[in-house]
């Protein structure tokens, strides 16, 4: 479509398919099973994406193949995955 979800949307959609993996699976398994954003990503919007609390990474187009902008993108996730219990 050429419109991007904005990070809020993107939350509100992985909030979403969480909530329905814990009523069909419960919590501890819903919290177990990671969820990709599957929307586009670069180094400019990857730390915002990412502080999503159910965004638990990316699949990571274009912007994998250009190594300076996937260390950023890189960068932005492991900045999130401090903030995270494991």
């Amino acid at each position: 479509t050429g419109v991007n979800a904005t990070p809020a949307q993107a939350q509100e959609m992985h909030a979403f398919i969480r909530k329905s993996l814990a009523e069909k699976f419960g919590k501890p398994m819903a919290e177990s099973i990671p969820i990709l954003y599957g929307g586009s990503c670069n180094a400019l919007n990857a730390a915002e994406i990412f502080e999503g609390a159910d965004i638990d990474g990316g699949l990571i187009g274009g912007a994998s193949l250009r190594v300076d902008e996937f260390a950023k993108i890189r960068r932005a996730l492991l900045g999130r995955l401090k903030n995270v219990r494991m």
